[in-house]
């Protein structure tokens, strides 16, 4: 379970010194009205809704706004097992019950669901008071990992009197931004408690413990013409402190071991100190290197997200709004003939090969399960291909906004701008899943709230990227459509998008679990 939501006081407590003058000022806090959440569910807490000048830090956002939400959950989710662990904790407030994969599953119309697998992939579903066997799912399906640094199994190395953390890079990050930042490390580790059994936690260290240095200009003359070029594996290595001297016998001998160590006995007792626990009760760790620089809002009108990993915990957090505040009143749920779904998958990044990505058949299985569990296991045969041709997938992802600085890197015709809606994402090698047919449903969804939208088509001379949407609609033919919130900085370690197109997704998606069953009944196509 992740830990508690970041409070006012926590944030502004790590920013600047400006800020923190503030931050003393009790009647100015006094004054700062909370963000409370427009559905009773959820508990009450603030809102870390910053903005990056210090004038102005406690700014609310409008009413109907989940951007002060999102900022949250960004806050809070530096990992995939935190955004999986806080989506975990927001499911449960909703009164969604939480099932066991390795058990038998108890389910019933109305009923509202979900399941995590890793603790970094995370399905959820509400089920239609009136779905029989053989409808369809509406999914809404993202990802939850972001290109990183992740500590290697042997991450203890030390030069020119420093100690030095052995990383690898994860996904297609842009690794100069990763320079100059002040970095920490945060994931889950396996702790051995006192009656011999294993416990899975989670662990974030929120203030700066590492930094990746970049040469002074003074040694680099040419860098500025010729580009900054840093070798991934030796220039890519984050410093975490200095080597002290130690004169003593005891302290070589104590040295000495520890430069067989696997880690840092240093990291290791940093470790050790925020989870309450023995160095020698740690018995297996996997940390990402993350930024320590809150997500907060930005710009001269304050009309920005600056935050890493919105690639693609924007397009995450969207959905799972949108999938519990469409079912918040089980009257909800009284005259809808779908389930609800959405599927969050890891290792996106890296081409969801794993037990825990898209390529898994965890979504399918759980199609599966839930239509044996509702028709008591009795599903006559074809019940779950007529149920998934019947079904219609939204591939939530990241898409690129137009640079304005580079604009020649978009097509002419297809330039997607900030503040003016959802991408819709078209490629005709099937790097995206999109088709005329799925591309017009979705669009149609939008009309009826008046949402809009855009689209985008790669160069003819570039490559295009891909999403879990092509290995999904693949896997088991699910009609799908290929989507996201247009952003700049993708894979940096420090990424930018528009918070009014973060509510026109939430709004996009939300419109999507309640209207899509009756305007697919309007198409035939075969």
């Amino acid at each position: 379970m992740a830990a508690a939501s970041i409070t006012r006081l926590q944030i502004l407590s790590s920013l600047p010194s400006p800020i923190k003058i503030i931050k003393r000022s009790s009647a100015f806090l006094s004054k700062i009205p909370p963000i409370h959440n427009h559905y009773h569910h959820r508990s009450r807490k603030f809102h870390t809704t910053l903005c990056c000048s210090t004038s102005n830090p406690g700014r609310t956002l409008e009413n109907g706004s989940i951007v002060g939400d999102l900022l949250d959950y960004l806050n809070e989710s530096w990992t995939q097992f935190h955004a999986t662990a806080e989506a975990k904790r927001q499911l449960i407030d909703a009164g969604f019950d939480l099932l066991n994969e390795h058990e038998e599953w108890e389910l019933k119309p109305g009923g509202r669901y979900f399941f995590t697998r890793n603790m970094s992939c995370l399905v959820a579903f509400a089920i239609g008071e009136k779905y029989s066997v053989g409808n369809g799912f509406h999914v809404i399906a993202a990802h939850t990992d972001s290109p990183c640094l992740k500590l290697k199994p042997r991450s203890a190395s030390s030069k020119s009197s420093y100690l030095m953390v052995n990383v690898q890079t994860y996904g297609g990050g842009l690794w100069h931004t990763w320079f100059d930042r002040d970095l920490s490390v945060a994931g889950r580790v396996i702790v051995r408690g006192s009656d011999g059994s294993f416990l899975h936690k989670l662990v974030k260290i929120k203030r700066p413990l590492l930094r990746i240095p970049t040469l002074a200009i003074h040694l680099d003359r040419t860098v500025n013409k010729d580009g900054f070029k840093p070798n991934l594996e030796t220039h890519l290595i984050p410093l975490l402190a200095t080597k002290s001297e130690e004169g003593s016998s005891e302290a070589k001998e104590k040295n000495t071991e520890s430069s067989k160590a696997v880690h840092h006995p240093l990291l290791m007792q940093v470790l050790s100190d925020e989870l309450s626990c023995s160095i020698d009760d740690i018995v297996s760790i996997e940390l990402n290197v993350c930024d320590t620089q809150p997500s907060c809002l930005g710009g001269g009108n304050n009309e920005f997200i600056f935050s890493g990993r919105l690639d693609n915990l924007a397009s995450s957090y969207c959905a799972l709004r949108a999938l519990i505040d469409s079912c918040e009143s089980f009257s909800d749920l009284s005259n809808d003939t779908a389930v609800r779904m959405i599927a969050l998958f890891d290792n996106e990044e890296v081409g969801s090969g794993s037990v825990q990505g898209a390529g898994a058949p965890t979504m399918f299985q759980a199609m599966k399960q839930i239509a044996g569990c509702l028709a008591r296991n009795n599903v006559n045969e074809g019940a779950i291909e007529r149920a998934i041709r019947r079904s219609f997938l939204v591939s939530a992802d990241m898409a690129h906004g137009v640079h304005p600085n580079f604009m020649e890197k978009h097509e002419e015709h297809h330039r997607p701008e900030m503040q003016k809606g959802l991408v819709i994402k078209h490629n005709a090698n099937q790097r995206y899943a999109t088709s005329g047919v799925t591309a017009f449903l979705f669009k149609e969804v939008g009309k009826i709230h008046n949402l809009p939208s855009q689209e985008f088509v790669v160069r003819n001379d570039m490559g295009c990227g891909s999403t879990i949407g092509p290995i999904l609609a693949s896997g088991a033919g699910i009609r799908t459509v290929d989507c996201g919130i247009p952003q700049l900085s993708m894979h940096s370690v420090r990424e930018i998008c528009a918070k009014e197109d973060v509510d026109i997704a939430y709004k996009y998606f939300k419109a999507f679990y309640q209207n899509f069953s009756s305007i697919d009944k309007k198409l035939e196509v075969d």
